[in-house]
């Protein structure tokens, strides 16, 4: 019999001991990406690492919170968590701050918040909600639809305040939906959905149309039990469907994205057929990319060490201590904090998504699939994007980056998941 005293201290100590090492690195790295040769004084609540400070500092007492509340109250209203995140996504339209050309931030004195990082919470436990529910078959096409209008509620919003970034993180949910049983069909549409777009803007329309033929024909004759007759007129509809997806993915590159957008994917597909206009083209506006890159390499195996890595303290890399700063990590740190940054995180990830499968009801499951889906998605995508790997979007570093709302958003997603499992001996 374990004592009700005890409970309140069977908290995942690995996780938690991971968690504040990422925070508190990224916090000495915020450090080296702000200073300019000044004394550094860590109080200063005008700089970007003071100011860091102070949103670790108010984490704490936002754990002490989320630790204390019963963890049954995130899934009885999770459901209205979800409304309250959707209104005040909505709200930005007429109180929303625009910074950066998206519109994706309140402004409340000197501060702003931004409700994107709190609604990827609200999300999450809302489909494990959903997905948890005895009624819920996800391999019905009308609880398939259910979850999709769950996830595109509040992608939709966030992409027409111009966040491409945030709102590609709702695709990281597609692993959590595939976990609890989404048909693998749907697998095989997304990889050729994604394929079809690329070849689209790389080789043309009719090299993707013999592609898409080809495929959805390997697909049904060689691994479908139907008869031959049935196959083809299915093979038919489904080419002109994606052939007709290829065309409209060229016409909206074409006609409908924004120059940056545009730009950013000619470099990374490498469209432009003229060598000297895709040089220019790179130097304009891959000019973060190309810096961050340098400053990652000139950090060396063991790097420069901590203040002394010149490209980050000369600003080379422009908004260094947020979305980039992965390169400070490379300059002063080498190829040995670089590695060890990566190592955490994937640690944490794992640790997790092991958690999560020793859950003992559907919620706690989904919403721990949930917390490390996202966590993989901006992992992936920033330091992807901060090596030249993908095109650059504009998404943090988890944990890492500076920003209280990341910082809140992050904190809260992983320790309501340390709440649930800790009450995990008395879900039967």
């Amino acid at each position: 019999m374990i004592r009700e005293t005890d409970r309140h201290f069977k908290f995942d100590w690995i996780a938690i001991l991971l968690f504040f090492s990422l925070v508190l690195f990224g916090w000495v790295n915020i450090i080296s990406a702000s200073q300019s040769g000044e004394v550094i004084d860590i109080l200063d609540f005008s700089k970007s690492y003071g100011k860091q400070l102070l949103f670790i500092g108010l984490s704490f007492f936002l754990i002490i919170l989320l630790l204390s509340v019963d963890s049954k109250f995130y899934e009885r209203f999770s459901s209205i968590i979800y409304v309250i995140s959707m209104l005040s996504l909505a709200g930005l339209f007429i109180f929303g701050k625009n910074v950066n050309g998206a519109t994706s931030w309140y402004g409340i004195g000197g501060i702003t918040i931004q409700p994107s990082e709190f609604a990827k919470v609200a999300t999450a436990l809302a489909i494990a909600k959903y997905l948890s529910d005895l009624n819920i078959n996800i391999k019905q096409l009308k609880h398939q639809i259910n979850i999709v209008l769950i996830l595109l509620i509040p992608a939709l919003l966030i992409l027409l305040q111009k966040d491409a970034g945030s709102t590609l993180v709702y695709g990281a949910f597609f692993f959590v939906l595939y976990r609890e049983g989404l048909p693998k069909i749907y697998l095989q549409i997304g990889a050729l959905t994604i394929f079809s777009a690329i070849l689209s803007l790389k080789f043309g329309l009719i090299i993707t149309a013999l592609f898409i033929v080809i495929a959805v024909a390997l697909k049904l004759f060689f691994f479908s039990t139907k008869k031959i007759r049935r196959r083809i007129p299915k093979l038919i509809a489904i080419s002109a469907l994606y052939i007709g997806f290829a065309f409209t993915v060229g016409y909206v590159f074409t006609n409908l994205l924004p120059p940056h957008q545009k730009d950013r994917i000619t470099i990374w597909l490498s469209l432009e057929k003229d060598p000297v206009k895709l040089e220019r083209m790179k130097k304009l506006e891959a000019y973060n990319l190309n810096e961050s890159e340098k400053a990652i390499s000139s950090g060396g195996f063991s790097g420069k060490g901590f203040l002394d890595g010149t490209r980050t303290t000369g600003k080379f890399v422009p908004e260094q201590h947020t979305d980039y700063i992965f390169s400070t990590v490379g300059e002063e740190w080498g190829f040995l904090g670089s590695s060890a940054v990566v190592i955490v995180f994937v640690l944490l990830m794992l640790r997790v998504l092991f958690l999560a499968e020793r859950q003992k009801t559907t919620f706690s499951r989904v919403y721990g699939y949930s917390v490390a889906a996202i966590l993989f998605f901006h992992f992936l995508i920033n330091i992807g994007m901060v090596m030249g790997l993908i095109p650059t979007i504009g998404i943090p570093l988890p944990l890492f980056s500076y920003g209280g709302s990341g910082l809140w958003g992050f904190t809260i997603l992983l320790f309501i998941f340390i709440k649930l499992d800790s009450n995990r001996i008395n879900e039967w």
